[in-house]
């Protein structure tokens, strides 16, 4: 039988859930709760023999859960009840090793049993095993900068992704979070370093890759580790941006454990601008439209509107997820499924989502394991349009009624601004995704310095988008007055259908063992990778309204549709090798290359190499005794990676071959190229180097990492304009021709003690530093971007300037009086601004040449921080635990762009401007008179981005064991928390959290991305404050 591409991947992710059930079933025969889990062997009696024994924490108090592992085989077992274990050796095997989340890993002879086991703390999580990348490594022989995060400490938010739990916990990491629902954070590691190729980092979930992990239950998380610096190279191509590796979850041997997560709470917005009531509106009008009457005005009827209350509400939310896990020596399961309901603030939004996850890992033999992850979501959700419905709340008249018996107040008819709760209630946005991702590896063993690994994973993603806009007109059957220019005239349903299929088989052999003084581990191995998308998209007018026939073949026959099919395939052939050693565990040195081969490119392959040094000076000779420090070791690295996220024709030019010509007085066909490519486009370069240092003191209560780093992008790919005569007709083509720096300080610091025995605390923060600059431009022309109403291209990104840099006119002032504006005179005598108004803003003349255009613009700073930081505060007595999560950044700016995005003077205002602006009495120097479509963009509407905001708090209990055990719960604790419950913030508008990508840039060619528009508030999503009660549970 033949299997292509796609059978092949549903076929062995069908394996991978088939082989989750045998595990299953064996724990029909696993021991009974507080009984010894029992193992099974073909050994006799005489060749091995159980060991039996507790594992205990430093009080003494027993440990559930603790992996035993006989060294040098797949033979496990973990601890039970007060600790207890039992565990078969084999033949020749008499070393186990205990290993437990949070405490420093043992390796013990067995000896004569029973053994008394004490685990010591590892509060400085040196001896934590992280995830490097086709393999692990302790964090204390790590040469490169990575970070690590517990699934544990991401429970404690009620929210939808792990990043967005992660937000203030990792230095070097900005998560910019949205209030929607269902979308994804948008994360920074060590700044940004492209405009056209994206910047977010790459996500590898149990060896799957992927750029979008929202359909990840926080619940099923184990660890997080992010490779920061050159240790990413071993992704080669797609790491310039760091890397995030998930691991998930898995079952260990012994009795079922049954544990259920939940949460649920309300969702309200936070920091909403107070707008003008209906008084202070209508004393504004009588400067801004003197010609409107806000009393006898047909369209007013008489109303005192908050349209907040009409389009916001408080929304309901919970998330739910149960898992059953465990199994027997050999073979283990971890099996969970997980709901999530998010209402929205805003009235028509909502997200549900299902997931289920399998995990399996099954020892055939001593020397052979199987392991399968499968994971499955289902994602449903009603969408909205932000830029008709939140950005018109602000702008619509308070003396406007929403809507009275069924029809609406016609705000379009007063202003220039239509009314956002029809703008809700006559479109309709649904989305449905489904997605598959599992893997299925073999690891042979067949001595224990040596292993074979062959694994095979896929992400399969099939979705549809439906949009409905219903017909209406501006006539009184809609509006409680006719008029206006709101309407529809004709209904619109617009369905499209994507799906993508991508794949990795990686094989990979690892050598690790050690002789005396000396440790080394080499890995080597080939990945090869494919991807495939495709949608279809299609539009009808005039389908019916009722819901049970949107379809397109039910739409006006006479009408034309539109169709639109789009799609993607790549694939890429890579080769990984990598070397860590290690002497006397005082010395480090690990190296990596990876050659990448790629279809994107006609130059197809690039290669990515690494190097890192590492001094563990706390091991020395001369440090022993020294009283301070616990741990010291100095590291660097340097690296090269890559970033191909480009189309995959970005270097292949079509030819038309119908184009007509004249000659000779004769109309020909020939041919004509329809598009310029740059036939040797290549991959942007990322090189980046790191010096840190890590310690830990005062007998492991203090400890932290100081890194210093550098990022350098070559060859960064922008689209640059070219004559319209060399046959282009988008005028534009992308190409290689930018660079970029980012460089700064990373500096994390943990204190954890105890008052008593029964009173801890901990206290952590990090803080990052990063400079921003584009390096190089190659001839090509700044990169402009953000459209706000009729102010174009309010940020310019040129050499020496950071990305996304605000460049408007230096607003200086205003004008209080005609006197001032007279006064305000160029070197030549002339006046600069002979068409002011008392009242207007006053504008610097930067070139001195008399009068003010764009010549006297400036750059204004940008979205970028100068710095952002986070810092957590713990506390625990007995069975009450207290938290609080912090987090902001300071040095950026922001644009204020639905401030300036006001077309009509007779739409709303402020309260704090209705009190503060410039009027004959009370004639402001801050503040001007009106501001409508014709005001410029300037440094008026630049403000300051910094904040502090209080991330997550959370308050729980948990209740003594002893009093849930005749129950058979091991243990029960709840839980009160809330998000985003306060922010400290300089900036005026909704929220100084913005990402970028949230307004229409239809000329700025190289924002794709959205980076250009960064940093300007316009359609943003409002930022929510959750309420939440919660529960853990284990059985």
């Amino acid at each position: 039988m033949r299997i292509n591409g796609t059978n092949k991947a549903g076929a062995l992710l069908l394996l991978a859930l088939i082989t989750a059930f045998p595990a299953v079933a064996q724990q029909s025969s696993a021991p009974a709760e507080g009984a010894a889990p029992s193992t099974q062997s073909s050994r006799s009696a005489e060749q091995e023999g159980p060991v039996r024994g507790t594992v205990k924490d430093n009080n003494g108090v027993g440990l559930i859960g603790v992996t035993i592992r006989v060294k040098g085989t797949n033979t496990g077992t973990t601890s039970g009840p007060d600790g207890v274990f039992s565990i078969n050796l084999p033949a020749g095997k008499d070393t186990l090793v205990f290993s437990y989340l949070g405490y420093v890993s043992q390796e013990v002879k067995a000896g004569t049993s029973p053994l008394n086991i004490i685990m010591k703390s590892s509060e400085s999580q040196l001896e934590q095993v992280v995830v490097i990348g086709y393999g692990t490594q302790r964090k204390k022989d790590l040469t490169g900068s990575i970070s690590s995060v517990k699934g544990e400490d991401l429970l404690t938010q009620p929210v939808q992704t792990v990043t967005q739990a992660a937000q203030g916990r990792i230095a070097g990491v900005q998560v910019i979070s949205s209030g929607q629902p269902n979308s994804q954070p948008q994360i920074r590691v060590r700044g940004t370093g492209s405009v056209l190729a994206g910047a977010n980092p790459l996500y590898v979930v149990d060896g799957v890759l992927t750029d979008d992990i929202r359909n990840i239950a926080t619940a099923d998380i184990l660890t997080m580790d992010v490779l920061k610096d050159a240790s990413a190279a071993i992704y080669g191509v797609r790491a310039a941006n760091g890397v995030i590796i998930i691991t998930t979850r898995k079952g260990k041997a012994g009795a079922a454990q049954i544990r259920y997560d939940a949460n649920a709470g309300f969702r309200e917005a936070s920091s909403l601008v107070k707008m003008a009531s209906r008084e202070q509106y209508i004393d504004y009008l009588a400067d801004a439209a003197p010609g409107k009457d806000p009393v006898n005005n047909p369209y007013v009827f008489n109303g005192t509107t908050n349209w907040y209350d009409e389009v916001l509400r408080k929304a309901f939310q919970m998330n739910h997820n149960i898992s059953v896990s465990g199994g027997s020596e050999k073979s283990t399961y971890y099996l969970s499924g997980g709901y999530i309901q998010e209402d929205g603030i805003i009235t028509t939004n909502n997200f549900k989502r299902f997931t289920f996850r399998a995990n399996n890992e099954i020892n055939i033999t001593d020397q052979l394991r199987f392991t399968a992850q499968l994971s499955y979501s289902r994602a449903t959700s009603r969408d909205v349009e932000l830029g008709d419905t939140y950005r018109n709340v602000y702008r619509a008249s308070p003396i406007i009624k929403a809507m009275e018996g069924g029809r609406y107040g016609n705000t379009s008819g007063w202003a220039n601004v239509g009314n956002p709760l029809l703008s809700l209630n006559k479109r309709n946005d649904g989305r449905q995704e489904n997605r598959l991702q599992g893997n299925v590896a073999l690891e042979y063993s067949p001595v224990p310095f040596l292993k074979f690994r062959s694994g095979f994973n896929a992400d399969l993603k099939y979705g549809n988008d439906r949009i409905y806009a219903y017909q209406y007109f501006n006539d009184d059957k809609t509006f409680l007055v006719a008029g206006g220019n709101q309407q529809n005239q004709n209904s619109r349903l617009t369905r499209e259908e994507y799906r993508s299929q991508g794949w990795v088989w990686d094989n990979t052999i690892t050598f690790d063992k050690t002789f005396d003084k000396h440790s080394i581990t080499v890995l080597a191995g080939s990945v090869t990778e494919g991807f495939y998308s495709t949608s279809l998209k299609g539009v009808r007018i005039n389908v019916p309204e009722s819901e049970d026939l949107w379809y397109l073949d039910l739409g006006d026959p006479n009408i034309q549709s539109t169709i639109a099919n789009v799609g993607d395939k790549y694939a890429r052939q890579s080769f990984v090798g990598r070397i860590n050693y290690g002497y006397g565990g005082r010395y480090l040195l690990s190296a990596s290359i990876r050659a990448d081969g790629s279809s994107k490119f006609s130059k197809r392959w690039g290669y990515f190499p690494t190097v890192g040094l590492g001094w563990v000076i706390s091991e020395e000779s001369f440090m022993k005794g020294n009283g301070v420090f616990d741990f010291l070791k100095l590291r660097g690295s340097w690296g090269k990676l890559g970033n191909d996220n480009i189309p995959t024709n970005a270097y292949i030019a079509v030819t038309s071959v119908d184009a007509p010509y004249v000659f000779d007085g004769i109309v020909n066909i020939g041919g004509a190229l329809k598009e310029i490519k740059d036939p040797f486009l290549k991959w942007e370069a990322t090189t980046q180097y790191d010096v840190g240092v890590e310690f830990a003191l005062l007998k492991s209560r203090l400890s932290g990492e100081v890194d210093y780093y550098s990022k350098k992008t070559t060859d960064a790919l922008v689209i640059v304009n070219t004559p319209a005569i060399l046959g282009d007709q988008d005028n534009s083509y992308i190409t290689n021709a930018a660079s970029f720096k980012n460089q700064g300080w990373e500096i994390s610091l943990n204190w954890k003690d105890k008052i008593t025995e029964d009173l801890g605390y901990n206290i952590g923060g990090n803080i990052t530093f990063n400079t921003n600059e584009l390096t190089g431009l190659n001839g090509g022309q700044a990169l402009l971007g953000g459209n706000v109403g009729q102010q174009s291209f309010v940020t310019r990104t040129d050499n020496g300037h950071p990305v996304g840099s605000f460049y408007v006119r230096d607003a200086i002032g205003v004008f209080r009086d005609q006197a001032e504006i007279d006064n305000y005179k160029g070197t030549n005598g002339n006046v600069i601004q002979p068409g002011a108004a008392p009242g207007d803003l006053k504008y610097r003349d930067v070139d001195g040449d008399g009068d003010i255009d764009d010549n006297d613009k400036i750059y204004a700073g940008s979205f970028q921080p100068k710095c952002f930081f986070g810092f957590n505060l713990g506390l625990n007595y007995k069975g009450f635990d207290l938290s609080a999560n912090f987090y902001g950044n300071a040095g950026n700016k922001i644009y204020n762009g639905k401030k300036a995005f006001r077309f009509d003077p007779a739409d709303n205002i402020e309260a704090k401007y209705a009190e503060k602006r410039w009027t004959t009495e009370r004639p402001s120097s801050t503040d001007p008179r009106i501001i409508s479509s014709g005001t410029p963009a300037s440094t008026y509407f630049v403000e300051s981005g910094t904040y502090l905001r209080l991330n997550n708090l959370m308050l729980g209990y948990t209740i003594p064991a002893k009093c849930m055990k005749a129950i058979g719960i091991s243990n029960f604790r709840v839980y009160a928390t809330s998000q985003n419950l306060f922010t400290l913030k300089k900036f005026s508008g909704f929220s100084p959290e913005l990402p970028g990508g949230t307004i229409d840039d239809a000329n700025a060619t190289n924002n794709k991305s959205g980076i250009l528009d960064a940093g300007i508030e316009l359609n943003a999503y409002p930022t929510t404050r959750t309420f939440a009660l919660g529960v853990n549970v284990t059985f």
